[in-house]
């Protein structure tokens, strides 16, 4: 069988104002007819410069150096702008991380469909727009006609991606190189259009380069997985044996970072100390001796080829592990170079981020909580209680009042002290405002919060200023939420300044010990956001939320931008600092392996309603409520087996209805699968599924109500 690509010692530099990045360093690979080579790594590995490459898409100052890439047979590296601008969006597409910046915003989906057509196809503007519908209806978008003359921000996220799927495959391409498609959609809507991708690929038969750090969506959808470290590919092979027999350590390493389902909370999470090399001076020895625990003195010397016994799975390693680690495994194993160990700093002392990533490895035993706290046996530190926040649309000149977007609708449930809340669902579900409502960022619009017996719904003026510092929110992306003209101190400072806490000295005194509680040497002080990576401005994000000493942070999504690996660093530092000062924690997440991870309960919202709560075990273990139990079957999970008993079913169908117009009845009637008459005629009740406060609200739920006992009645005879 020919190959529909062949790349061949690939090497791709970036000329800076002050050094050159070598940021594809002889990369070699091929994918055939209806194939899906995976290609994995952390950010800055040079994954996606590589796909750009092979586009000839690369950011200025980039050129191919050296190397082949051949697209049917056909060199790409030596056509000229004119011929390579026929073979993009004809012969080879790419589907881009973020749909909304893909999209043009002034123009509407079906003119952006058609327009590649146009181009390439040179047909009339009709024909265009009816090849842009019929592929809509290919990608199994709903109303594929009424969205032609739909602007991108009509769209969700969902449907966006659907769209710039669709102009990718408008011409039928060869090849199709997907980078990071699903990232940032929910579990749902990831799995609806991985699903989609794979059943577009077998059908077209084209070959796909799917690239990304999420290793869950590799196992169900690559034939075939290459991991890259520092521009260069370090171990190849089909996905079972990557998975399941690897050799090098970089790749073991990754595995075993993610938090999966049955991960065991009483552990903590592997995390790789330190960072990749920095690609203006690449290293002459192996790029990964100084990060790897197997590391020996022949790595700090040479630097190891690509190769091995079999050559179906080449590694580069002079010192390969066979097969993965148990999870929570020691760090010193026969044969293995002993770990370094870092020990644990005193205040005021900093630390680099490769010690900060050793310190969260190695938490000492008596930090991590060994029966973590059960909601229903601490005391109550908030309380919401029948809370309700609708936002108004309005319309004309006048702004009239037309609707009302019903984000939250009568939830309640309590958090206790020093317990670890999880709150989950799809984007749109009324997470991120009720998190809001909970750091009185919002005004309820009836309802109730109590926090530490004082209730924050009523607080006004100076006395919700004060209430404020027991109440921070720690955001999802830490760059949006971090002011890029101030330094780190001035942004830590700023909270104990509004606060009229301390001189400057005991300010700056105070800003040292939060950049070493969490991680961060002196020296941070002095740069600006810009100046760090993802996984250190979330640390400053954290520390920021920590400036006055809070007893209950909201974290929104606090790793959803991380890679694996980072990921890992920064759950294990908020399982330290919880231990230590005894926070408690509202984490708000759609990644239900990290709920899983950090929480003690679990509540379940859908379309502003919370329709299951109660221990992550039992919810995990016995989900009562359908629409649970389709946001667990669409976790991908790190193992091809598993993975590959789901592929090609979606786990859930349809798109979240809007919230302005919600379903009556039971919410989740149209996507249920079980639902009936009476869904749609009468809202079901919260219900007892077990004795450990497991409750959910469906008629028709997966589990059997438990009949809680009554409280013996009051007797009413004369003694």
């Amino acid at each position: 069988m020919v190959n529909v690509l062949e790349v061949e010692d690939l090497r791709t530099h970036i000329r800076m104002r002050h050094s050159t990045v070598e940021a594809v360093d002889g990369v070699s690979l091929t994918i055939a007819p209806g194939e899906t080579v995976g290609l994995v790594g952390e950010s800055g590995c040079g994954k996606s410069m590589t796909g750009m490459s092979i586009m000839r898409l690369l950011p200025p100052g980039g050129h191919i150096v050296g190397g082949t890439v051949k697209l049917n047979g056909r060199e790409l590296t030596t056509l000229s702008d004119a011929e390579m601008r026929h073979v993009r969006g004809n012969e080879v597409a790419m589907v881009f991380q973020d749909p909304m910046t893909s999209l043009n915003p002034t123009m509407t989906i079906g003119d952006q469909i058609a327009e590649p057509v146009r181009i390439h196809r040179r047909v009339s503007k009709k024909q265009a727009m009816e090849r842009a519908a019929e592929v809509l209806t290919l990608v199994g978008m709903p109303k594929p006609l009424e969205r032609l003359k739909a602007f991108p921000h009509q769209l969700s996220g969902g449907l966006r991606q659907r769209v710039v799927i669709a102009m990718a495959l408008a011409c039928e391409p060869k090849l199709l190189i997907a980078d990071e498609p699903t990232t940032a959609l929910d579990v749902t809507i990831q799995d609806q259009i991985l699903t989609l991708l794979d059943d577009l690929k077998s059908r077209l038969h084209m070959g796909m380069l799917l690239i990304t750090h999420d290793m869950g969506v590799i196992a169900g959808r690559a034939d075939r997985v290459m991991v890259m470290y520092a521009g260069r590919i370090v171990e190849s092979s089909d996905t079972w044996t990557i998975f399941h027999k690897m050799r090098h350590p970089y790749t073991a390493a990754l595995l075993e970072s993610i938090p999966d389902l049955e991960t065991d909370r009483t552990k903590v999470l592997y995390s790789i100390p330190g960072l990749p090399p920095d690609l203006s001076h690449p290293p002459k020895n192996c790029r990964f001796a100084p990060r790897c625990r197997y590391a020996q003195k022949k790595c700090q010397e040479e630097d190891p080829p690509l190769g091995g016994p079999d050559p179906k799975h080449p590694f580069a390693c002079f010192f390969p592990v066979d097969g993965p680690r148990e999870k929570g495994a020691a760090a010193e194993e026969d044969g293995a170079a002993p770990v370094q160990v870092w020990a644990r700093p005193r205040a005021g002392e900093g630390m680099t981020g490769e010690e900060a990533a050793a310190l969260d490895q190695g938490v000492p035993a008596e930090l991590v909580p060994s029966s973590p706290a059960n909601g229903s046996t601490g005391d109550p530190l908030l309380v919401l209680d029948h809370v309700v926040k609708e936002f108004p649309i309005t319309k004309g000149v006048l702004q009239r009042q037309v609707g009302s977007v019903k984000a939250v609708s009568d939830v309640s449930f309590t958090v206790a002290r020093g317990e670890t809340f999880g709150l989950v669902g799809e984007s749109g579900c009324g997470k991120t405002t009720l998190g809001r409502l909970v750091v009185a960022l919002e005004k309820l619009d009836s309802g109730h919060i109590f926090f530490d017996g004082e209730e924050v719904s009523k607080l006004r003026g100076a006395a919700l200023r004060r209430k404020r510092r027991d109440l921070q929110l720690m955001f999802q992306d830490p760059y949006a939420s971090l002011d890029p003209r101030m330094r780190v101190v001035s942004t830590l400072r700023e909270p104990l300044v509004a606060q009229h806490i301390g001189t400057r000295a005991e300010q700056e005194a105070r800003i040292r010990e939060l950049l070493a509680e969490v991680g961060l040497s002196d020296r941070a002080m002095g740069l600006y956001p810009h100046e760090f990576s993802g996984g250190q401005r979330q640390r400053i994000g954290f520390a920021r939320a920590l400036t006055l000493e809070p007893q209950l942070i909201v974290a929104d999504e606090p790793v959803s931008a991380l890679d694996v690996s980072i990921q890992s660093q920064v759950l294990n530092l908020m399982r330290r600092l919880q231990a230590q000062r005894d926070l408690t924690y509202i984490i708000i997440s759609h990644d239900l392996s990290v709920v899983r991870y950090l929480a003690d309960r679990i509540g379940v919202m859908y379309l502003g309603k919370l329709v299951e709560i109660g221990p992550g075990s039992e919810i995990y273990a016995r989900p009562a409520h359908p629409y649970t139990a389709g946001l667990l079957e669409a976790i991908p999970v790190p193992d091809p087996a598993k993975e590959k008993v789901k592929s090609g079913k979606e786990a859930m169908k349809g798109e979240l209805p809007s919230a302005a117009n919600p379903p009556s009845g039971c919410r989740f009637r149209t996507r249920c699968p079980r639902a009936q008459q009476i869904c749609a005629e009468e809202e079901p009740p919260l219900r007892p599924f077990s004795h450990n406060g497991h409750e959910a609200a469906c008629h028709f739920p997966l589990q059997t109500p438990v009949a809680l006992p009554q409280p013996a009645a009051a007797s009413t005879s004369s003694s």
